[in-house]
């Protein structure tokens, strides 16, 4: 699938439509205004590897107990205990210990930009490898997302804890999804901030699996960027029209010959 590259330019040009911005766009991110963000990854210590590799051992073990275990625990966050993960209590609590300390690490530099039309549908205008983003059109007439594979509706508000992938943090969601004789496409937005207000997130995730269920995409990115004047991309001061360029340094005068 294709998607409309969205240039830097187009990002820092006057609405033409100025209009208040929907509620779930409040405290996040200011009409027409361009915001710096980034595209991250989160890093868990290399230390939890030693764990996750008995776990995994155990899930080969009793594959079945593990699907069925897998069903009680939350995306993005560590399994229950139980004592079949392979894991003493006492290396499970040291486990998770550890997955606290997990960081984000920036990936990529993105401006970011949330406009309105005529029709008073909201885009989210992003540059570099969050282009895909700004394909999706908000209508708050609906309260839905419109993309180029079908509409994303609204699911249940995200309420991340602190033990998530993406640490604490709310929002609302959209998600896509349907099925055909060639296979499955799903389509996930969510946006929101983080439980201590200092970040906004965009988390965005397009997957394509064929009728015999193979992957056929997958694609997913998280943008987290500072709230309020922190975030705002201030423009370059530009020179004054009736400034003087500094006077040339007068050279040296030239050294004088001494009388004999």
């Amino acid at each position: 699938m294709k998607f409309a590259l969205f240039p830097l330019a187009a990002l820092t040009c006057t609405a033409a439509f100025a209009a208040e911005a929907p509620k779930i766009f409040t405290d996040l991110l200011p009409a027409d205004t361009p915001i710096k963000g980034e595209i991250v990854v989160v890093v868990p210590p290399p230390e939890l590897d030693k764990y996750i590799a008995k776990v995994e051992q155990a899930a080969r073990k009793d594959p079945e107990w593990f699907k069925e275990h897998a069903k009680n625990g939350k995306p993005g966050v560590p399994l229950p205990y139980d004592e079949r993960l392979g894991l003493t209590k006492e290396e499970y609590d040291d486990y998770l210990k550890t997955w606290g300390k997990r960081e984000f690490k920036p990936v990529e530099p993105v401006a970011i930009q949330l406009k309105g039309d005529k029709e008073g549908r909201w885009t989210v205008n992003m540059t570099g490898g969050a282009q895909n983003v700004s394909t999706l059109k908000y209508d708050p007439k609906e309260d839905a997302f419109k993309s180029p594979n079908g509409t994303l509706k609204r699911i249940e508000d995200v309420s991340a804890d602190a033990d998530s992938t993406l640490g604490a943090w709310s929002g609302s969601e959209w998600k896509f999804e349907e099925q055909g004789s060639f296979g499955t496409t799903k389509e996930n937005f969510a946006i929101g901030k983080t439980a201590d207000k200092k970040y906004g997130l965009v988390v965005y995730r397009f997957q394509e699996v064929s009728g015999q269920g193979t992957r056929l995409a997958d694609r997913g990115m998280v943008v987290r960027f500072p709230l309020g004047a922190a975030g705002i991309i201030k423009p370059k001061a530009a020179p004054a029209p009736n400034a003087k360029p500094a006077p040339a340094p007068k050279p040296a005068p030239a050294p004088t010959k001494k009388k004999k």
